[in-house]
């Protein structure tokens, strides 16, 4: 492929963000994203720009809905959108995924130089059975039929289960993974407890008001999420190995341990989607005959 051609990919894929950020300014509703998304055209209505941009949308259209095809229903009216583009998840999904991600890098970073391998103390216990208990009674009530629920509760009680799982998430990777954990508990600190719970409204106010003007920014961010929460669970797995356990000192001395953490994921995923696939063309053949 020559040099001019991969420019005209490059600037036709910019240039479809930046108009698609402008357009998605403009979306209202309950919705934080309603899809925004009109035809411009089909690849080979035009030799030039319009087909590379077109192209090179479609290629990430198609990566995050099979990123998230085995792990959601991804029914578009309980997802989000962004830039013209479903996320690859619903919206308390990504709710979860964004959650675990903030929290996650919040506490990581407030605590990088002590490591605190120790699980959170009792008020962060009772916050975090608050968290997951505000999820599950919104599922679980709406699902029931007992009463409606919205988008915005979805992700709002998403992002909260999101925040506790990242908060366990962390002293469970540090016990196991550093060669000189720290002996503390995560969030023992007033300060590391007012970020974490501050973290929470400030996402939810990204997400829902900010995203909308992001373009396709929020669906990939949420794309890559879903990847490093599921890196992060498989970590905890991958460190219980002899080889792993407790033999890190930096980031890089833990590089086998992160990368076969990746493999796992990507293992995963792509199990949930084969799986997905295989039941859906069961129940076509059962409802075939």
């Amino acid at each position: 492929m020559s040099f001019e051609r991969v420019s005209f990919r490059l600037v036709g894929m910019w240039l479809s963000l930046v108009e698609r950020c402008v357009r998605d300014a403009e979306v209202v509703g309950s919705n934080p994203a309603i899809p925004t998304r009109r035809q411009t055209g089909r690849p080979g209505d035009s030799p030039g720009l319009l087909s590379f941009l077109m192209d090179g949308y479609r290629v990430i259209e198609t990566l995050l809905t099979w990123l998230g095809y085995g792990l959601c229903h991804q029914l578009p009216e309980r997802s989000l959108f962004g830039g013209g583009l479903q996320y690859p998840v619903c919206a308390r999904d990504t709710g979860i995924y964004l959650g675990f991600l903030v929290a996650f890098g919040v506490i990581v970073a407030l605590s990088r130089r002590r490591r605190p391998s120790e699980l959170p103390p009792l008020w962060a216990w009772v916050a975090i059975a608050i968290f997951i208990g505000a999820m599950a009674l919104d599922g679980v009530s709406s699902y029931a039929g007992w009463r409606a629920t919205t988008n915005d509760l979805r992700l709002v009680t998403g992002l909260m289960a999101g925040f506790a799982i990242g908060a366990l998430t962390v002293p469970l990777i540090n016990g196991q993974l550093w060669k000189r954990p720290g002996m503390g508990a995560v969030l023992a600190t007033p300060q590391e407890g007012i970020a974490w719970i501050a973290a929470l409204p400030v996402t939810f106010a990204a997400v829902r008001w900010v995203a909308p003007h992001m373009g396709v920014f929020f669906p990939l961010l949420t794309g890559v999420a879903i990847v490093l929460t599921f890196c992060a669970v498989n970590l905890v797995i991958v460190v219980l190995l002899p080889l792993f356990e407790r033999r890190a000192e930096t980031l890089w001395d833990a590089r086998l341990a992160l990368g076969l953490a990746l493999v796992l994921t990507f293992v995963e995923l792509g199990l949930a989607t084969a799986a997905r696939v295989q039941l859906l063309q069961l129940a076509q053949a059962i409802g075939a005959t």
